[in-house]
């Protein structure tokens, strides 16, 4: 399985200790990353990096989202080693702390001659402490919001409200909905994968009432609020979203939106490196931003970051937190804004970002919106009632990254029609229970 992953480095199967013998004193350093298109900007920008550390050469395994889930999480479970830095979320970041996985992270940040750990934005530091000390850095952060074609709204005399809620989005929807014209009401993610279909879903669930679990650990995914939650969201992307719904994912909605294919889109703050840039989108400067829609709860956005982590495995220590803190710097935020444009600049993670007047101007539709979502973001109370979890569109436990992909592939075939709503919500249940059952006998 190593040697299939290592295909897609350079340097071949093998571990991250081996693959430092460089020559001349070069280390290499092996970073497993997600492909998307920050990332992808930083590997452009790497010889910048090796201009200034020219003894650390840095070999990415870029990896589609699922995909790099899989491989980081069999990698530092196991011990594995192949990789010295790993791009994780805050969802791995405290467990994997807690397991005595990760290096501790504060000490290298605190001692960094400018790195201000502190300028992480509060709710992203927390996320991804433990113990009050960091053991990821992130290289960018994000909630969700309701992004909308402003010159559409106009057009069919529409008004988008300031905090909408899932019925009026409905609403807008269809009024929107135009096949002919090769043009869905809204897009929406359905692609299996508990990081896919589940991050917007989890928060329409939690705003309808609905949850994982109850505060006893009795699993509630049978319950009437969360089955209601489902059900619309389903029928909202049968009736009035992209085709290919339940193959879509983040990239996909991006692409659909981008090409001026939607009406709307719910999904991630960070979106907006994508569609402000005019060189990629056809819709920017175009596109208006608000809230994630509501039900029962006062906001119902998601909480998420894309961090870097150093396995305790990895030999590099050193030269990989170096690494890390260039790709996590505020010199860093700068030169991407220099050198591709201000829209692309990673969002949502340093407080100083919102304080660099051309990112200001830049992002002027879309500043505000992002930062009053993160704030808002409480990862400690996700829906209506208490929890005995934390996570907005997750479930901060082990067992999730199975469970979750469990749940997402019965959600995705009601989206493609192969089972009802009802059929995918009565395994879910069980699915969900036999966890549950797990947690309640623990605290017996």
């Amino acid at each position: 399985m190593l040697c299939a992953l290592f295909a897609l480095v350079p340097a071949g199967c093998a571990g991250a200790g081996a693959l430092g013998g460089g020559g001349d004193g070069v280390k290499t350093v092996t970073v497993a990353i997600v492909s998307n298109p920050q990332m992808e900007d930083a590997i452009s920008l790497v010889p910048e990096f090796e201009k200034a550390h020219p003894n650390i050469r840095p070999k990415f395994v870029s990896l589609s989202e699922n995909e790099a889930r899989a491989k980081i999480t069999a990698s530092v479970a196991t011990g594995g080693g192949e990789f010295d830095v790993v791009m994780i979320s805050n969802y791995e970041t405290p467990q994997w702390a807690r397991n005595g996985w990760l290096t501790d992270l504060q000490p290298l940040a605190d001692a960094t001659p400018g790195y201000d750990p502190n300028d992480f934005l509060p709710t992203v530091r927390d996320a991804l402490s433990y113990d009050g000390h960091l053991y990821s850095v992130p290289f960018y952060g994000e909630s969700s919001f309701l992004m909308y074609r402003k010159d559409l709204f106009e057009q069919a005399g529409l008004t988008m409200p300031a905090k909408p809620t899932w019925q009026q989005v409905r609403d807008f929807a269809a009024r929107l909905h135009d096949p002919e014209q090769g043009r869905s009401g809204i897009c929406l993610r359905g692609k299996p994968g508990w990081g896919e279909v589940l991050a917007p879903l989890d928060t329409v669930i939690n705003t309808f009432g609905g949850s994982w679990y109850d505060k006893d650990w009795q699993a509630k995914l049978g319950s009437p609020e969360s089955v209601e939650a489902v059900k619309f969201y389903v029928d909202l992307l049968r009736e009035y979203g992209q085709p290919g719904g339940a193959i879509s994912g983040f990239s996909e909605c991006a692409t659909q939106f981008g090409q001026g294919n939607a009406a709307m889109w719910y999904d991630a703050t960070s979106a907006v490196g994508v569609l402000e840039d005019p060189k990629e989108s056809k819709v920017a400067g175009k596109v208006g931003y608000v809230p994630a829609p509501v039900v029962k709860t006062p906001q119902s956005g998601w909480l998420y970051s894309w961090s870097l982590a150093i396995p305790k495995t990895s030999e590099n220590t050193q030269e990989a937190w170096q690494f890390m803190a260039w790709m996590t710097s505020k010199q860093y935020m700068r030169l991407v804004g220099e050198k591709y444009g201000w829209s692309r600049v990673p969002p949502g993670s340093r407080a100083s970002t919102y304080q660099i007047p051309e990112y200001r101007q830049a992002a002027a539709a879309f500043l505000q919106p992002t930062l009053d979502a993160m704030n808002a973001a409480d990862q400690r109370k996700p829906t209506v009632n208490p929890v005995p979890y934390i996570g907005l569109q997750f479930v901060g436990i082990p067992e999730f990254q199975d469970l979750g992909t469990r749940v997402s592939q019965q959600i995705s075939a009601a989206i493609a029609g192969q089972q009802s709503v009802d059929e995918a919500m009565r395994q879910s249940q069980e699915y969900a229970q036999t966890v549950g059952d797990t947690y309640r006998e623990g605290s017996r």
